[in-house]
This record gives structure tokens, C-alpha cells and sequence, in this order.
């Protein structure tokens, strides 16, 4: 766990910087990637993926996409057959150690990881078959130009962290509605894997419409508006209308007539048991739920929530759970 927290600390600088690198010269390379931190509590494509890895690597677990106990056994049955620091936890080195060299001709658990993140991150329909075929070829090689790195169809360690890196992009479909109160369109609105699919979850189990305002930049970096959302880990939502129009009718404050208090409050109680351990805090002035221990007061969050997701071990002491 030292270990991993000090390769971890070596990237903090880097990742200060990330924003206007990538910002200026979207298809460089990414200076400051790095393997997204998974552990019990985390879901989304990269869960996804490192499941399959695993079923790779002769240790299969339920390919649910969730990292619940299952997933958890399988991690620290491969860190200790690798020689890994066993603590459950698929930092840098293990995710090193997972990630195979595969191209064309390939097939398995670790193509179908490569097909999920490929899907995930570049926002297309391989099928999950497990079968490197000229198409996941195609693929492969425009995420390579895409990134800046060498373009030729193989995916090795540099492709591969690339790939976990790279944002994810929300489903319009799970019950979230898109809007842009800063200005920031469509491009706003990648986050992490896990954010995203922590976010989706807690919408579907919420089961009423819920706007998401910024999150940000596909690949992070400075964002109109905010003084965060520049790493993939801060997503704002709306509160809940007593109408129900939170999607058609604007947003309100927690003082507004329309302010649906106990719908706001189920809101945050969805959004940190969809992702335990894994919600560093919500920002949101209502003096209600700040005294339960829901939301925490800060200025200028009167009229949204600003939800902020960690990482097991991060970069960032902001981002660390």
C-alpha cells in the first residue's frame, strides 16, 4: 500500500499540468496518464475490464462490471501469485502486471477487456466477443492517432494505460438529462469510468429524471466556470423540483418554493450507496442536509450539487479516499 502510494505521489505534478497540455492539443499524447485506481465500491468499464483481465490471468471472477467481494478475492489471489503487495486494491503495478501484449489474431478475456474499454472511452459498439478482429484493429489504431501514441494496431503497456485513462461519456438513456448552464456543451460532459457509471447507477435506483450540468473535458483539464471538474472525479447534478420539471423547467435553489427537500435527500443517499467509499464529498447549501451529514456548505452552491468521486489511492490528496 506504501509502495503504491508513493508510485502514485511521483504523478502528482504531472497531473497538475494535464490541462493545458491536452486542452491546447487534444490528439497528443497524454502526458500525465495513469491507471485509474480500482477497489471494492468502484464499478464502470474499467471494473469491466480488469474483471476480464483477470479471467486472463487464470483467476476468473463475475463479469458484472461492479468490484464487489468476488472481484476483490480474485485481485488479491493474482497480486499474490505476482509477487504483488496483496491489499485488494488494482493500482499502477497491478494493473501493470494484467495488461497483456494483444493484436490482431488474439482472442480471449483480454480482448474482450480491449473491446470494453475501446467501446467505453471511444464511444462505439465492438461486440464483447473476445476476438481481435480487423475491425477492433480499426479501432485499436484510430484510438492510437486519437491519443498521439505509435500507431500500429497492437495494444501493449502504453496503449493499455492510455485506454484506462481516457474518459468515459454518460448514458442520456439512464434517466439523466443533459444541460449546459455554464456554456460548455456536449464536451462537458466526460468524467472516469467509475464516476460515470457510479453517477448511472445511483439514477437508476433515484428512478426520476436528474439533470447533470458539467462534469468535464474528454480529456480533463481546465473547464469555464469551475474552479475543478479538471481530473474526471466532479460531476454536478441538479436538485429536485417538487414538480418534477427539474429536466424542462430550469434549476432552483434550496431556498426556492419548488425545492423538493426529501427528493434532494433521497438524491444524495443514492448517489453515495451507489458508490461506498467512493464519494469524497457533496457540495450543496442546504443547511438540512449539511446537519445530516449529507452535503457539505461551500460558496457559490446554492442551486446544484456538486458531486465529487475519489480513487482508493490518487494523484491528488483532493481526489484520495
Amino acid at each position: 500500500m506504501v509502495t503504491l502510494r508513493r508510485s502514485l505521489v511521483a504523478l502528482a505534478a504531472a497531473v497538475a499540468v494535464v490541462g493545458s497540455l491536452l486542452l491546447s492539443s487534444p490528439a497528443s499524447a497524454y502526458p500525465s496518464a495513469f491507471f485509474h485506481t480500482q477497489s471494492t465500491g468502484n464499478r464502470g468499464a474499467d471494473v469491466l475490464a480488469l474483471q476480464h483481465l483477470l479471467a486472463h490471468r487464470g483467476h476468473a471472477t463475475p463479469t458484472d462490471g461492479v468490484f464487489g467481494a468476488a472481484t476483490t478475492t480474485a485481485v488479491r489471489a493474482f497480486q499474490s501469485a505476482s509477487g504483488l503487495g496483496v491489499d485488494g486494491i488494482v493500482g499502477p503495478a497491478t494493473w501493470g502486471a494484467l495488461v497483456p501484449q494483444v493484436s490482431q489474431g488474439a482472442s480471449g478475456p483480454a480482448v474482450r477487456a480491449l473491446q470494453v474499454e475501446l467501446n467505453a472511452k471511444r464511444r462505439l459498439s465492438l461486440p464483447v466477443n473476445g476476438v481481435f478482429d480487423a475491425s477492433v484493429t480499426t479501432a485499436v489504431r484510430s484510438f492510437q492517432q486519437h491519443a498521439g501514441i505509435g500507431v500500429d494496431g497492437v495494444v501493449g503497456p502504453t496503449t493499455w494505460r492510455n485506454l484506462v485513462w481516457h474518459y468515459d461519456y454518460p448514458d442520456f438513456g439512464a434517466g439523466i438529462c443533459d444541460q449546459d448552464p455554464d456554456g460548455n456543451g456536449t464536451a462537458a460532459n466526460w468524467a472516469t469510468a467509475a464516476a460515470v457509471a457510479q453517477l448511472e447507477q445511483a439514477v437508476r435506483a433515484f428512478s426520476r429524471p436528474v439533470p447533470l450540468g458539467d462534469a468535464g473535458f474528454e480529456h480533463g483539464g481546465d473547464i469555464p466556470g469551475h474552479g475543478s471538474h479538471d481530473v474526471g472525479l466532479d460531476i454536478d447534478i441538479w436538485p429536485m423540483r417538487t414538480d418534477n420539471a427539474q429536466c424542462t423547467a430550469g434549476r432552483i435553489t434550496w431556498q426556492s418554493a419548488t425545492y423538493d427537500r426529501a427528493g434532494t435527500r433521497a438524491l444524495a443517499q443514492a448517489i453515495r450507496a451507489a458508490a461506498p467509499g467512493h464519494v469524497k464529498l457533496i457540495f450543496f447549501n442546504d443547511p438540512v442536509l449539511i446537519d445530516e451529514g449529507l452535503t457539505t456548505q461551500y460558496p457559490n452552491h446554492d442551486n446544484h450539487l456538486h458531486v465529487r468521486y475519489c480513487e482508493r489511492v490518487h494523484p491528488s490528496s483532493l481526489y484520495d479516499c
